[in-house]
């Protein structure tokens, strides 16, 4: 597959994890779609929740994906829902992100059109958040969520969280979705050799850039003059971090980097490893969801080889995918993983020899 001109990629998260049949319902309009490319499906059984990534051109994209959510909000009944990650909605999220020839304000722009169509449509209150948001609180999608599907009919009532689209009434069935625009985020989870998650949260929290509460010596949080609990600063910037299980025996640090310039894959490996091995556990698995920029494996690459001298594109990724251990959980196809590399569809041969 290759693609040029105009690019943007959309991330639409479905609430099902499980019935392949069903997300193969989900995604059929992106197969069949002229200009859009399915890039990746991601089901996670524990979530009970699927990535799905595409790009193309704009309106292509957005076409596509107001159908999907269309059809999504037809199967999926979010009263019978459960699973491990947080969510709010059978369409949870639909960001837009700026691949090639488009603007962040371009992709703000689709996220509005997708909110009106859809909330039209469908008469589904949807928020715009992180590049779209209308008010800094609607900036965090954790904050736009927080409460979850269970909370959410009494939230969209409140004069303060009234929906940007769409009536200020929960529908049960359908729940709540967010759109908006962001750059290009790594969804990144690195697996321990425990199925305590609390020592996952803990090291979650020494890592994230919220940090962590402080608390007295009874274990009270402490107050601010503001009246706000006040939060001791974690290791890195532009990182959301919790514990999760990723099977029953395995905890694992689930993350989303936010900017990979600012926070990079291999730094919060290895710090994730270091307070690890404080506690007695090891790192054992590392596990992208969802694609990944070239730039973000290159610069890992880079760290586990040291920069001992120019390498190619090929070896560079396989430094990557040993150092942060991707091959672990199966194997890992940096052809349909990494973006830059799934949309131009060159060979591995071919990029050897760069």
């Amino acid at each position: 597959m290759s693609m040029q001109g105009t690019l943007v990629e959309c991330v639409p998260n479905f609430s099902e994890g499980r019935d392949k049949q069903l997300i193969e319902k989900i995604t059929r309009p992106i197969r069949e779609a002229d200009g859009v490319s399915l890039l990746d499906v991601d089901m996670g059984h524990d979530f009970n929740r699927t990535v799905v990534t595409m790009v193309g051109a704009p309106e292509d994209v957005l076409n596509t994906v107001i159908e999907c959510t269309r059809i999504a909000t037809e199967l999926i009944d979010m009263r019978e829902h459960s699973g491990e990650h947080s969510r709010m909605g059978a369409v949870d999220v639909v960001p837009f992100i700026p691949i090639q020839g488009i603007s962040m304000e371009g992709c703000v722009a689709l996220s509005e059109r997708y909110a009106h169509a859809v909330s039209k449509d469908l008469d589904l209150p949807i928020y715009l958040y992180a590049e779209a948001a209308r008010t800094p609180q609607r900036t965090r999608l954790p904050d736009i969520r927080r409460g979850q599907y269970e909370g959410m009919a009494e939230k969209v009532t409140s004069p303060e969280w009234k929906p940007d689209y769409g009536p200020a009434k929960f529908n049960p069935k359908m729940g709540v979705t967010a759109t908006g625009a962001r750059p290009i985020l790594i969804a990144y989870n690195v697996n321990l050799d425990t199925d305590d998650k609390s020592k996952a949260n803990s090291i979650a929290a020494k890592i994230r850039t919220s940090g962590s509460l402080v608390k007295d010596e009874n274990g009270e949080k402490v107050v601010g003059g503001d009246g706000k609990p006040l939060r001791k600063p974690g290791m890195f910037q532009s990182l959301q971090a919790a514990g999760w299980m990723f099977d029953p025996n395995t905890a694992q640090v689930s993350m989303n980097l936010l900017d990979y310039n600012e926070t990079g894959l291999h730094e919060v490996t290895e710090a994730i490893r270091t307070e690890a091995k404080k506690i007695g556990l090891s790192v054992t698995a590392g596990e992208l969801v969802g694609l990944v920029p070239f730039n973000a494996i290159k610069s890992a690459g880079n760290f586990y080889n040291n920069y001992d001298g120019e390498i190619n594109q090929v070896s560079v990724v396989e430094k990557a995918i040993s150092g942060l251990m991707l091959d672990k959980l199966g194997n890992f196809d940096p052809e349909s993983c990494i973006i830059e590399w799934a949309i131009d569809g060159r060979s591995r041969d071919e990029r050897r020899i760069q």
